[in-house]
């Protein structure tokens, strides 16, 4: 599945990096030094500059003004949905400022009610949204994950093969129900069948199971 790759300026950057023929890259303001020290040219650099400190002069350049309603990392996805993309991974995304962090969680909550998917890769964590649905990993996975509702109430969240599991739940979002949770080495699945969450676990988009 071709892929929109969106870098930020924060932290949660990936080890290496390799852009598969088809896949879309987008530089989010300062997100393009992060791409520079990587050797790896981005296809749209975007944003307000204001971090960056100066317009690129380089590839194919989208400036928007600071005073605006979206942050550069949903007008980077904004883009990429434009650009016919549905998958999205967002690298420096998280860090020290939780307000960042959190407008970018809910970015993951626009992309699934826009039908798409995507994931958010900090330090040693991934998270993602699903709307209605389910998502699976292997067995090969290891650590903590949490499941929070996003939306006011979840219904018909099913947690199997993980240390603690549900049946046909309701999730509040002002409840942390499904915070510490654990893999134990089993397939495992979560369903939502009315609804949104956000899933974080340790590790890496690699242990979803398509």
């Amino acid at each position: 599945m071709k892929t929109c790759y969106i870098f930020g300026a924060a932290e949660g950057l990936p080890e290496n990096f390799t852009k598969q023929n088809g896949d879309l890259l987008i530089a989010a303001d300062a997100g393009l030094l992060h791409l520079e020290r990587l050797n790896i040219s981005p296809d749209i650099i975007l944003g307000d500059f204001d971090s960056l400190g100066n317009v690129p002069q380089c590839g194919e350049v989208i400036q928007h003004p600071v005073k605006k309603d979206d942050t550069d990392t949903m007008l980077a996805v904004k883009t990429g949905f434009e650009r016919g993309y549905k998958n999205f991974v967002l690298y420096g995304c998280t860090g020290k400022r939780l307000d960042h962090t959190l407008a970018n969680l809910q970015t993951l909550n626009y992309i699934a009610e826009k039908g798409g998917n995507g994931c958010l890769c900090g330090d040693g964590f991934t998270a993602t949204a699903l709307k209605n649905g389910k998502i699976n990993f292997t067995e090969k996975v290891k650590g903590n994950i949490s499941v929070f509702s996003s939306v006011t109430k979840s219904k018909g969240v099913n947690i199997k093969g993980l240390l603690y599991e549900l049946k046909d739940a309701e999730m509040e979002f002002n409840f942390p129900l499904g915070v510490s949770n654990e893999f134990i080495g089993k397939p495992s699945e979560i369903e939502v069948k009315d609804g949104t969450v956000i899933i974080i676990w340790s590790g890496d988009t690699k242990l979803i199971k398509s």
